[in-house]
């Protein structure tokens, strides 16, 4: 009869060729992974996916149906109308009334014949690239302007338009036409050396000082939130009968004056597709839709971001296309969202954008039938209006959040801001995207690395750094690559940062006790979705330089597609097979 204790004893031998058995399945698991998609498979999904969304080719789905499907997912309007309610209406049909009063007095300057044919054609051009962008689904394209890139475009594009509209609020003549805060300055010096009036800066701050009180009275008190919707409408209004009545013009404050009535001519026959310009006016053409979508999409995903919606860059490449095509037919050049108008409209409680379909009819009815009512409409007026939606678009808690949390982002921040600021919006956007860029780079060729312990009392493994109280093993040093690629960009760099960690951890170990030293390094590469032929050349050349030292490499937790890659390349069979599941796994195989 056997003893309790050798029956113990035999429990547990039995428990370790059990542990044994468990290791060598699981390293199956690992290495016999089924073939991971390739690069045609990934295609045909994709376009699969891109047929799905697109009912038209669908057989299963009516031509009927698939059309206007196909429609819907073009047009937004076409899905959000069924669900449009009464009281957005109420909020639309305040704010359009608001950005007509801004939008109407325009005159537009006049052309030669040929330079007008030019613009149109150009017109055309940048309406078509901008159309083809969104069917070919260029819309990632916006992912490339960050959340902090915007802030900073945002806050710059809100003090260059204020130091813009000086010019209507002053009455200033001559000013320059450029944006930078240096040049807009330098205008507004020399206008001081001049005689002006200042009717205009007391009519113009009158009525921006009632919106912002409106304003400030509709956030008081919810019953009074028709009050400021309604306000820049009512300035527009009551100054330009105060300078009807007073004749204010004659005394230096200065009017819209004169604006012709009608809509705009027919410019289908004005299109020029011959001729030796041609190729020119195209390229043309393709520089100002990337532009104008660069942009669009900038004031987009700032207002976005405010209002808490998703803005699909597709679907806004698209709209500005067929905008501009059909602008290009009717007598318009190339036109993109405006910052000041766009800020105005949002101020003002618009919903949706039916507050622009109303817009637009209300310019056609006032250029039709009121383009004399509006000759007495004072400038200054205007330019109150635009700079009572622009400080609400500064946030400077935003930035300092920015700061605390990511200096490269607010890096990428400041960089839009005085980029828009100095320069040009585009250089501005130029700017923060280059940034932006850049700390991508940076992090992806200089990838962390971080030395693993177990946590106690458990059997996981952290970052002895962030978590001193992990205990580290002696003889192993346990490693986890920080990046999901491992490539030519950074290969050599993470192979110089692991060697440079055992050199260290051999001397320390060395120092203490010299029994202690690194027998076995497991690389944990979790986090690692990739790898080219650089990261495995290096890999190789990693376990040659630690086998020369006496030193085993493992792998612990590699993903599909590199560790399908690593059998390929016959690197499994230079490490000994050492490949494990876990960091766990990797320490129990080893009776650590």
């Amino acid at each position: 009869m056997a003893s309790p204790l050798n029956h113990t004893s035999t429990t547990g031998e039995e428990m370790a060729e059990l542990g044994k058995h468990d290791c060598v399945e699981r390293l199956q698991w690992v290495l016999n992974t089924p073939k991971p998609p390739g690069l045609s498979q990934e295609l045909i999904g994709t376009a699969v996916s891109w047929r799905k969304k697109v009912p038209f080719l669908n057989k299963q789905s009516g031509l009927k149906n698939g059309l206007f499907s196909m429609l819907k997912a073009t047009f937004p309007i076409l899905s959000w109308c069924q669900n449009y309610k009464a009281n957005q209406f109420k909020n639309d049909l305040l704010a359009a009334l608001t950005l007509a009063s801004l939008c109407i007095p325009q005159d537009p300057m006049a052309n030669t014949v040929v330079y007008t044919k030019l613009v149109l054609t150009v017109t055309f051009f940048a309406g078509t690239f901008q159309a083809a962008f969104g069917l070919f689904r260029s819309g990632f394209l916006v992912d490339f302007l960050s959340h902090a890139a915007i802030v900073g475009f945002m806050a710059g594009t809100a003090i260059v338009i204020g130091l813009q509209q000086l010019t209507g609020l002053l009455g200033i003549t001559h000013f320059t036409n450029n944006t930078d805060v240096i040049s807009v300055l330098k205008a507004l010096w020399s206008s001081f050396h001049h005689p002006w009036n200042p009717y205009n800066f007391i009519l113009g701050c009158s009525f921006l000082i009632f919106i912002l009180i409106t304003r400030f009275l509709g956030k008081k008190n919810r019953k009074l939130f028709w009050l400021p919707a309604i306000a820049p409408l009512v300035s527009v209004v009551l100054a330009t009968l105060i300078v009807f009545l007073t004749k204010a013009d004659e005394h230096g404050v200065k009017i819209v004056k004169h604006i012709k009535g009608g809509l705009n001519p027919s410019s289908v026959h004005q299109l020029q597709f011959n001729g030796p310009h041609v190729g020119e006016v195209a390229k043309i053409g393709l520089i100002v839709a990337i532009i104008a979508l660069t942009e669009a999409i900038a004031v987009g995903r700032s207002f976005a971001a405010v209002k808490g919606y998703h803005l699909d860059g597709n679907k806004e490449m698209v709209a500005m296309g067929f905008m501009n095509i059909i602008g290009s037919f009717t007598s318009c050049y190339v036109a993109t969202g405006s910052f000041s108008r766009t800020a105005l409209n949002f101020s003002a409680g618009c919903e949706t954008v039916i507050s622009n379909v109303v817009m637009a009819i209300t310019m056609f009815i006032s250029l039709e039938l009121f383009t004399k009512l509006l000759y007495y409409t004072p400038v200054a007026i205007l330019a109150s209006i635009i700079l009572s939606a622009l400080p609400g678009l500064i946030d400077v808690n935003e930035a300092y959040n920015i700061w605390k949390v990511d200096k490269l982002d607010f890096l990428a921040s400041i960089g839009a801001f005085l980029g828009v600021m100095f320069a040009t919006v585009e250089i501005g956007l130029l700017v923060a995207v280059t940034i932006s860029f850049a700390k991508i780079i940076l992090v992806s060729i200089r990838p962390g690395t971080e030395t693993l312990g177990r946590i106690p009392g458990s059997d996981m493994f952290g970052d002895v750094n962030q978590y001193p109280m992990a205990v580290k093993t002696p003889g192993v040093l346990i490693m986890r690559l920080k990046s999901a690629l491992l490539c030519f960009a950074n290969a050599n760099f993470v192979r110089k940062r692991i060697m440079k960690w055992v050199i260290e951890e051999e001397k320390g170990s060395k120092v203490g006790n010299a029994e202690k030293t690194i027998q076995i390094v497991i690389l944990d590469i979790s986090n690692l979705m990739d790898i080219d032929t650089s990261g495995i050349a290096s890999m190789d050349e990693l376990q040659k330089n630690l086998d020369s030292n006496g030193i085993k490499l493992a792998i612990a937790n590699p993903r599909w597609q590199v560790i399908d890659k690593l059998k390929l390349a016959n690197f499994v069979p230079k490490i000994g097979g050492r490949v494990f599941l876990s960091i766990g796994g990797a320490m129990a195989s080893f009776s650590i």
